[in-house]
């Protein structure tokens, strides 16, 4: 394992943080952090990699790639994710690439659940590998008929499917940074790795309040 690459994953666009360590073949170390009554989770990215290269005696010099969550999901989470795998994979001269969370989250299942996230505005981010995007809930309700789903704490109640067919991500103990990590792996044998290309994945427009 000495020898092998190094690679750092990172989530902070959905409900935690995930942080994971390791190599092609195996996780490192992996923490996940929970928002607190003072902070957002993501506040605590920074000092969450420092201490996970810490203890594992590692550098972030050590790392050939960087991966990460760039959406859709929190904005605040997306802009703090993306903004810290570019700078550091700019000035470490590592790879860096983003994964999206609708792919994250069906592989917490092997692809046999489609997702459908709530997206506000009366949508939802619906993802089944061939189609992806922000769908009108009317229309989701009718697309997911016979199917299994993986939602959010906001939908589930909506679906109204047999408890066997939807799942909360938010409820499950899914090791999301884990899976992130692992796509990453796979990805990185065939993706250049150009940090400049890691952007955030903006489905939907940000909401906008005007003042007066």
């Amino acid at each position: 394992m000495e020898n092998e690459k190094l690679l750092l994953a990172f989530d902070t666009c959905l409900d935690k943080t995930y942080v994971v360590l390791r190599t092609e073949s195996d996780i490192i170390s992996s923490e996940t952090i929970f928002s607190d009554e003072k902070s957002y989770h993501s506040a605590y990215l920074i000092s969450t990699i420092k201490n996970i290269l810490k203890v594992s005696n590692k550098t972030p010099q050590d790392l050939y790639a960087i991966a990460i969550n760039v959406g859709p999901g929190s904005f605040t989470g997306i802009r703090a994710c993306t903004t810290v795998a570019r700078v550091m994979a700019q000035q470490l001269g590592c790879k860096a690439i983003g994964i999206s969370s609708l792919e994250i989250i069906s592989r917490a299942k092997n692809d046999e659940y489609i997702v459908a996230l709530d997206a506000r505005k009366n949508k939802a981010y619906y993802y089944d590998k061939k189609l992806y995007g922000a769908v009108e809930l009317e229309k989701v309700d009718e697309m997911i008929k016979g199917k299994k789903v993986i939602t959010d704490n906001r939908l589930i109640e909506r679906f109204r499917l047999p408890a066997e067919e939807v799942i909360s991500y938010e409820q499950a103990e899914f090791e999301l940074g884990e899976i992130l990590s692992q796509i990453a792996v796979e990805k990185l044998k065939t993706d250049e790795g150009n940090w400049a290309k890691v952007l955030p994945l903006y489905i939907q427009p940000p909401p906008v309040t005007i003042k007066q």
